[in-house]
C-alpha cells in the first residue's frame, strides 16, 4: 500500500483509513495505536540531538546531529534505528512498516517545556488591558488583579471547570509541538487551592497519557489574609502540606520561589530542606530582585533547575557554569511583561552555563503554549543561535526534568517522540517568529496531531 504523505488531503486520508480498517490494520491517527512498525523516511534535515551525555554546554549546544535524507524505523513506539534514507528503508523490519514520508521537511525532537502552569484558571484580560495602559502591577493588583487575583480565581473554579481550562491549554501545547510538559502549582496560596491544581495535573496524566506530563508542587507565595501568619506560612507547609502531597503522590518536583514576592531565602533553604528529607528532587525558581539568592540555594541543594534567571551576575554565571544545575530560561514572561530585560543568554552560554528554554505559561505572566515562539524569541531578543535555542528546549529541558533517558533526542531505545516541520531547514523555526509550522506530532509512535492541507477548489 502507498505510503501516507503528509501532502494527502483530509478525503484521501479518511478514505485510505477505511480501506486500511478493512484489512484488519490499525488506524494511522490518534488516539487510537499505530502499526507496530512505522518508517519516517526522507527528512531533509533529520536533528537527532545525539552527543555526549550530560547537559550541553559551550559548542555542543550548537551540535544538532543533523543527518542529510534522514530516516528512523519506530516499533512498539520506540525507536529502533535511525540513520541515513537509503540504509533504514532496507533493514528487514521497515518492510511491512507502515511509512511517513517526511521528503523536504525537518523532523526533530518533541519540544519539552519544562516550566508552565496549566492549571491556572482562565486568561487575566482586565490586567492585560491595565497593563497595556501603562498601569503598575501595585495598581492592577488593588483593582482585583496580580497573582492574587488569579489565585481568588482558582479558589473559585470547580475543579472540572479548572480541568477543562488546563485541558485547552494543554491540547495547545501539543499541537505547536510539546511532546513532554512540566505544570507546577503555586498559585493557589492556600492549602485548598494548591491541592486542587495538584489534583487536576494527576487527572491531566490519566487524560491525556501517554503523554508525559511531570507534575511539580511549588510552594510559591504567602497567602494574604491568611489566619496563620506570613513567618509561619511555610513551616505550617514543611509539616502538613509537603507531607500530604508526597503520601498521595500529587507531585514528582518539589520547588520553591525564592523572590521578592516569595519567601526569604532562609525559609526557602527550610522548604528545600525539608522536601529533600521527603525524597523529592528540588527546584529554584526566581525574579530580578533575589536572583543571587535564590542561585545559591540552588547550587547548596543541587536542584535540577533553577527557573527564570533574568538578571543573573558575573558571579552567578561563573557559579551556574561549574555545577549540574541547568539555568531555565522563560523569554515569554519578559515579552509579555515588559518590566524587565531579557536574560543574558549569551553570556551565560559563553561562559559554560547548560540552559534550558521553557513558555513558563501562565494566564497572569505568560499567556503562550508556542515553544516556537520561544525559540523565536531566544535568538531575537538573547542572542541564541537557532541551533542552541532548539538544544535549549528539546535535550537540556529533558535533562532539567530527568527525562534525558527517554526524551529531549531522537535515539535508538529512546521513546518516538518526534515533530514534522513544514519547513527545509531548522533555522527557519525562529525565523518564522509567532507561526506554527507543525505538520505532525508524534508521541510513543502515536500520532497525535496531523494538519491537513487547506482544500482548495480544484481548477
Amino acid at each position: 500500500m502507498r505510503p501516507l504523505l503528509l501532502s494527502d488531503n483530509p478525503a484521501v486520508f479518511h478514505i485510505r483509513l477505511l480501506v486500511w480498517c478493512s484489512l484488519g490494520e490499525r488506524p494511522y491517527c490518534s488516539p487510537n495505536p499505530m502499526p507496530k512498525s512505522i518508517l519516517v523516511r526522507g527528512a531533509r534535515q533529520l536533528l537527532t540531538l545525539r552527543g555526549p551525555c550530560g547537559p550541553r554546554r559551550w559548542a555542543a549546544l550548537r551540535n544538532l546531529g543533523i543527518i542529510q535524507d534522514g530516516a528512523l524505523l519506530v516499533v512498539d513506539g520506540v525507536i529502533r534505528e535511525i540513520g541515513p534514507t537509503c540504509r533504514i528503508e532496507n533493514l528487514a523490519l521497515a518492510r511491512d512498516a507502515v511509512e511517513i514520508d517526511a521528503s523536504g521537511a525537518v523532523v526533530m525532537p518533541g519540544f519539552v517545556d519544562c516550566n508552565t502552569h496549566l492549571a491556572a484558571g482562565p486568561a487575566r484580560l482586565a490586567g492585560y488591558e491595565m497593563r497595556l495602559a501603562g498601569r503598575s502591577c501595585r495598581e492592577i493588583a488593588e483593582a482585583g488583579g496580580g497573582v492574587l487575583g488569579l489565585a481568588r480565581s482558582i479558589q473559585d473554579l470547580s475543579f472540572r471547570a479548572l480541568e477543562a481550562s488546563a485541558l485547552r491549554v494543554l491540547d495547545e501545547s501539543v499541537r505547536h509541538g510539546t511532546t513532554t510538559i512540566e505544570t507546577r502549582s503555586g498559585f493557589g496560596l492556600t492549602t485548598a487551592g494548591e491541592m486542587k491544581m495538584l489534583r487536576v495535573h494527576s487527572a491531566l496524566q490519566k487524560r491525556r497519557a501517554p503523554l508525559p506530563i511531570v507534575s511539580t508542587f511549588l510552594c510559591g507565595r504567602p497567602a494574604p489574609g491568611s489566619d496563620v501568619p506570613r513567618d509561619d506560612q511555610l513551616p505550617s507547609m514543611c509539616s502538613r502540606l509537603l507531607p500530604l502531597v508526597k503520601r498521595r503522590k500529587r507531585a514528582e518536583f518539589a520547588a520553591v520561589r525564592c523572590a521578592s514576592d516569595g519567601f526569604p531565602s532562609e525559609q526557602a533553604r527550610l522548604f528545600l530542606a525539608s522536601a529533600r528529607k521527603l525524597g523529592f528532587p528540588l527546584r529554584v525558581e526566581t525574579d530580578g530582585t533575589a536572583a543571587s539568592s535564590a542561585i545559591s540555594l540552588a547550587l547548596e541543594f543541587d536542584a535540577t533547575s533553577v527557573d527564570h534567571v533574568p538578571n543573573p551576575t558575573a558571579q552567578d554565571i561563573a557559579r551556574l557554569a561549574g555545577s549540574s544545575t541547568i539555568a531555565t530560561l522563560t523569554p515569554g514572561r519578559t515579552f509579555h511583561l515588559r518590566t524587565q530585560k531579557y536574560p543574558p543568554a549569551r553570556d551565560m552560554i559563553d561562559q559554560g552555563v547548560a540552559v534550558a528554554l521553557a513558555t513558563g505559561f501562565n494566564p497572569e505572566t505568560s499567556p503562550s503554549e508556542n515553544m516556537q515562539m520561544a525559540l523565536a524569541l531566544a535568538c531575537t531578543a538573547m542572542r541564541m543561535t537557532p541551533a542552541e535555542a532548539i538544544t535549549a528546549a528539546t535535550i537540556n529541558a529533558a535533562y532539567a526534568l530527568r527525562r534525558d533517558a527517554t526524551v529531549g533526542s531522537l535515539e535508538a531505545g529512546k521513546s518516538a517522540n518526534l515533530l514534522v516541520l513544514r519547513v527545509s531547514d531548522y533555522r527557519e523555526i525562529p525565523y518564522h517568529f509567532g507561526v506554527n509550522l507543525v505538520d505532525l506530532v508524534m508521541v510513543n509512535g502515536d500520532i497525535l496531531v496531523r494538519r491537513p492541507e487547506v482544500p482548495w477548489p480544484a481548477n
